[in-house]
């Protein structure tokens, strides 16, 4: 496991949500303080809002990804394009490995239940899950999108 795996899998088992744990992991490449990250991504747990429809994990990257390459001046549609490349590519591979990418089916559960929370904060499996979609997003950005290794 990569040090950003290790640090977005200590991120998430210490309780921040999954977009918080992937967004963390990159602090250093961003350059930003780890507070202003975990604010900016607060909302995105649970597939957003707990909506539970993109996963956390993938939106933490999705975040790298737009901070790293992102347009930020207006008729620069070169890095628009790259953005959009590159995240089309990330959830692709994050899809080719797990078979969707909304939250909701992912875990198998409701989390906008009260019902849903409880088994997900009881049952280890659920840890177990987030922790696999944290660190394989990391991977997938590291080895395949951002070629950082």
């Amino acid at each position: 496991m990569t040090e950003r795996q290790e640090k977005a899998k200590a991120a998430f088992l210490e309780g921040h949500n999954c977009a918080q744990s992937v967004l963390l992991a990159f602090n250093t490449d961003i350059g930003m303080k780890d507070e202003d990250l975990l604010r900016i991504s607060s909302g995105f747990g649970s597939g957003m809002g707990r909506m539970q429809e993109t996963c956390g994990a993938l939106t933490g990257g999705m975040m790298v990804i737009s901070y790293l390459y992102g347009k930020y001046r207006v008729g620069d549609h070169a890095s628009k394009e790259l953005s959009i490349e590159m995240i089309g590519a990330f959830v692709k591979s994050f899809r080719q490995k797990h078979q969707d990418t909304t939250c909701r089916k992912l875990l198998g559960l409701d989390l906008g239940t009260q019902e849903g929370q409880i088994e997900a904060s009881e049952d280890p499996a659920y840890k177990r899950k987030c922790t696999a979609y944290v660190t394989d997003a990391v991977e997938i950005l590291e080895r395949d999108i951002l070629k950082l290794q």
